[in-house]
């Protein structure tokens, strides 16, 4: 395995690769989740490439760019077990050689600004400006992304449809702790009692989703239930909520795909994660 910090040598080493050519864009601190993307792309793809970044464009400057955790020696030791061919982990100045202001950006506000977006303005610029520069970069045949983040997900699936990017996009589905906490980095800023109530989120949203299941059609009911519900348990609401599964919009009669999507704090960690549900809304 290859670690290249430099775009040209990124770029070098790709005009040497045969097959195709799979991506897995991470911020490091890697857990298994990140290792289900990689263990998806090693088996579709001949050669894949894995970045290290922590994306100072996609954090507010409340947020926790600085004390993100860095697991940098533990990352490249984990990818290279799980086969992964390049690791290409840029410093803030080889992306971003110009600093931030008056950095060209890439935006979707049809799906940048609602749910998480509402709640972390410029976030998701951020989130698609440094995957296009990936996907130009690397020059992926596919590109995986986890459907814990389903809303990073649709967006740059939209991206990528709307600038004739040719790299397909690939959701990998959530990978969950036994309780159902779904894995992210972040869980670690949980106190052990917040770790132990955590797992309610996933359990609220599988509520919702099994009303829905039984015929329940006030979605905005079964959002503000789950929610007021969530808070007397302890966590901070940033929103419930039932959307079609592509647009992200409120669920239409010819909606058939639907995301049950949740986020909320609990002590130092604000937690997202979100579930399927396929129906006939109209029916």
């Amino acid at each position: 395995m290859e670690v290249i910090a430099g775009i040209r040598g990124l770029r070098e080493r790709r005009e040497l690769m045969r097959g195709g050519v799979g991506l897995v864009p991470t911020m490091g601190n890697l857990h298994q989740g990140h290792l289900a993307l990689v263990r998806a792309a090693r088996e579709e793809c001949a050669n894949v490439v894995a970045t290290i970044f922590v994306n100072p464009t996609q954090f507010a400057p409340s947020e926790d760019f600085e004390s993100y955790p860095r697991t940098f020696d533990e990352d490249v030791a984990q990818l290279e077990r799980a086969g992964v061919d390049v690791v290409f982990a840029p410093a803030t100045a080889e992306m971003y050689p110009r600093g931030r202001q008056g950095l060209t950006t890439v935006s979707v506000p049809a799906l940048a600004d609602t749910l998480c977006g509402a709640a972390r303005p410029g976030h998701f610029d951020g989130v698609a400006t440094v995957v296009a520069k990936l996907l130009h970069l690397a020059a992926p045949h596919r590109a995986f992304f986890g459907e814990k983040d389903w809303q990073q997900l649709a967006l740059i699936r939209a991206m990528v449809r709307d600038l004739d990017i040719a790299t397909e996009i690939v959701g990998v589905p959530t990978v969950r702790a036994a309780d159902g906490l779904a894995l992210s980095s972040r869980n670690q800023y949980l106190t052990p009692a917040e770790r132990e109530l955590a797992p309610r989120i996933h359990r609220k949203l599988c509520d919702v989703r099994d009303a829905i299941d039984a015929g329940a059609r006030d979605f905005g009911q079964l959002e503000a239930d789950a929610a007021g519900e969530l808070r007397a348990a302890g966590f901070a609401v940033d929103y419930v909520a039932v959307r079609d599964a592509e647009r992200l919009v409120e669920p239409e009669p010819n909606t058939r795909s639907l995301r049950v999507l949740a986020a909320a704090r609990l002590g130092g960690a604000r937690l997202i994660d979100n579930i399927g549900a396929d129906i006939a809304v109209g029916a």
